[in-house]
């Protein structure tokens, strides 16, 4: 492990601590301008979603309408009523993308294994950069918005759903998690994943607001364009 990472993880409530959390629960708004070419263009409006911290699980509720919900179990995306009931099942979600373009529409489920995945991803880094098979390499600083931030490179193994093999994470001089660049699997284009309002949660750091903008190829993200996605997230419950 690198020091960064060492830094990093204590920054965000530590990593013995972490060890104890079972689940995070949370309340969710998701859109941004990239939903509307995937034709999904409502997003999320304040749905309750509850994230698995020991294996990869995602529940939203309701979704996609009042009176259902959506599960994420390792990359099998289900659709179900309330009373657990399915609707939808899909199996190799990821399988489903393959040809997709910019402006290919998505499907309840593949927006559902989207969110899914990715909300996993969030809500557990740093702490997720710890787990088996991850690795970690600290590469030059970025200079941005006044600040100099310091840079892993991270290296995901085969098997977990994540944007991407390969990114780049973007700590503060607190150790925050401040920025994090992909280029998702599912979808095209590079992207900047900022992070802002970072509150304290019964221990742990998590940002309240997120922001996922354009990356062009020279690595300057357009900032002052409209956002790929944006997540604006409150009451969160690690237990």
């Amino acid at each position: 492990m690198t020091d960064l990472l060492e830094k990093v993880l204590h920054s965000h409530g530590g990593l013995d601590n972490w060890r104890r959390v079972n689940t995070i629960d949370f309340r969710l708004t998701f859109r941004g301008a990239a939903l509307a070419l995937k034709q999904q263009p409502h997003g999320l409006r304040n749905v309750l979603v509850k994230i698995d911290a020991r294996r990869p699980r995602t529940l939203i509720t309701p979704y996609p309408a009042p009176g259902s919900r959506g599960v994420v179990d390792n990359g099998r995306v289900t659709i179900e009523t309330d009373a657990g009931v399915k609707t939808s099942v899909l199996d190799e979600p990821r399988k489903t993308f393959e040809g997709h373009e910019r402006q290919s529409p998505w499907s309840e489920s593949q927006l559902l294994y989207f969110v899914g995945y990715a909300l996993q991803n969030y809500m557990t880094m740093p702490f997720l950069l710890a787990n088996d098979g991850v690795r970690c390499e600290e590469v030059a600083s970025h200079e941005e918005h006044g600040q100099s931030w310091r840079v892993l490179k991270v290296n995901f193994p085969s098997g977990i759903h994540v944007h991407c093999s390969e990114q780049k994470v973007y700590f503060n001089e607190a150790g925050y998690l401040v920025r994090n660049d992909y280029t998702p699997d599912v979808s095209r284009g590079t992207a900047s994943h900022y992070t802002f309002d970072h509150q304290n949660f019964d221990g742990f750091i998590f940002p309240a607001h997120r922001r996922v903008v354009q990356r062009e190829p020279n690595g300057q993200t357009l900032f002052t364009a409209p956002s790929i996605f944006r997540l604006d997230i409150e009451s969160v419950v690690p237990s």
